[in-house]
């Protein structure tokens, strides 16, 4: 599959805030959102991402659970009652897929829980729900 940013939502951009502690993994997913047409910014955990919230803002947040410190469960729970995410779509991406993990993650905040890998395909219909 090819993506173009000019064609593919370039007018539907998002500002998503990435936070996975793997570098390899958020850079290659924030190039792949980047070319989508969205605006990205990455952080490694937890309380940088909650230090980065006032500033950038973000329409989406793509938060790994399974972060140093700081767990993503911790950082959903933060963000809902902070100004700047409280109204943000929360998106679990991580390795713990059952549905026990799932629930939790929905009871922490999130409006949705994939599992790694995540399909592009996915990922892109959620960010361009409205």
């Amino acid at each position: 599959m090819t993506f173009n940013a000019e064609t593919n939502h370039g007018a539907l951009g998002r500002r998503i805030l990435l936070v996975d502690d793997s570098a390899d993994a958020a850079f290659a997913l924030s190039m792949l959102l980047e070319a989508l047409g969205h605006q990205v910014r990455t952080e490694s955990d937890g309380v940088c991402a909650l230090d980065s919230i006032d500033d950038f803002r973000p329409d989406v947040v793509v938060l790994d659970i399974g972060l140093p410190g700081m767990n993503g469960l911790d950082v959903a729970r933060e963000m809902r009652k902070r100004d700047a995410t409280r109204d943000a779509l929360l998106l679990a991406l991580t390795g713990y897929g059952s549905a026990e993990d799932r629930q939790t993650a929905l009871d922490a905040g999130f409006d949705h829980h994939l599992t790694k890998p995540v399909s592009i395909n996915d990922l892109e219909a959620l960010l361009t729900r409205p």
